[in-house]
């Protein structure tokens, strides 16, 4: 009778409970095709908000962005100072006030100068500035913007990924996966609904992402012609 599985009860075995029990089933699977299926629900995916910190090239960017394959609008901090993005295509819109623009924020929230000019930063502040795609910024920016080139640089582990054990994360049930033991990155994907992810660590102590709102729309629209200049071909830069 002990080995007997009970249908429709979720119990199996000697009466213990199956910990797959209304989930998605990925908690089932070795920890390389749930990585391959995590991918895949997030590319496919109409919307995501992404929250938290990144840090390349020695930066820390805390980002609060929303995105959908044909654009994206957020928030970035850099060093203290935060400025919107705002993509629509290959339009990309940066806001930010005059201090921003006036300090070394200005073109590489940005930049190794010296600070921008007062004149300039005062037209520029509180607008929508088009970000050239000529200028050194736009590739910087754009990943931010873009949800398929920021997915695609952040959902990566480093060495050997195996499962990490089951968790929660803000309510929602969670497998996770690991690379090298955590210290390549670790992620953690839903067992609810599809396998989203739903929280990354990022190797190297590089930052702390959480997935929220996946397939949930959200609008999209280029600021009014009175909120909008173009800088022309570059970013001031001193």
């Amino acid at each position: 009778m002990c080995a007997l599985a009970v249908a429709g009860t979720g119990l199996t075995g000697c009466g213990g409970e199956d910990p797959d029990a209304g989930t998605n089933g990925v908690g089932k699977l070795p920890a390389e095709k749930i990585q391959a299926r995590t991918r895949t629900a997030a590319e496919s995916a109409s919307a995501v908000r992404l929250a938290g910190t990144v840090v390349t090239s020695g930066r820390t960017y805390k980002l609060d962005m929303q995105l959908k394959p044909d654009g994206g609008t957020g928030s970035v901090t850099a060093e203290g100072r935060t400025f919107r993005l705002l993509r629509i295509g290959e339009k990309l819109f940066l806001k930010a006030d005059a201090e921003f623009w006036s300090s070394d924020s200005a073109g590489g929230a940005g930049g190794d100068s010296g600070g921008g000019d007062a004149a300039a930063a005062e037209k520029l502040g509180g607008k929508y500035v088009t970000v050239p795609q000529a200028d050194p910024q736009y590739k910087k920016f754009i990943g931010f913007a873009d949800k398929d080139l920021l997915l695609d640089g952040l959902l990566t582990l480093h060495g050997t990924v195996e499962t990490d054990g089951r968790h929660e994360q803000g309510g929602v049930r969670t497998i996770r996966i690991s690379g090298d033991k955590g210290s390549g990155g670790s992620l953690d994907v839903s067992l609810e609904g599809k396998p989203y992810p739903v929280r990354l660590v990022r190797a190297g102590e590089a930052g702390t992402i959480l997935f929220s709102d996946w397939g949930k729309d959200f609008p999209l629209q280029e600021p009014p012609k009175d909120e909008t200049l173009d800088y022309g071909k570059q970013l001031p830069t001193s």
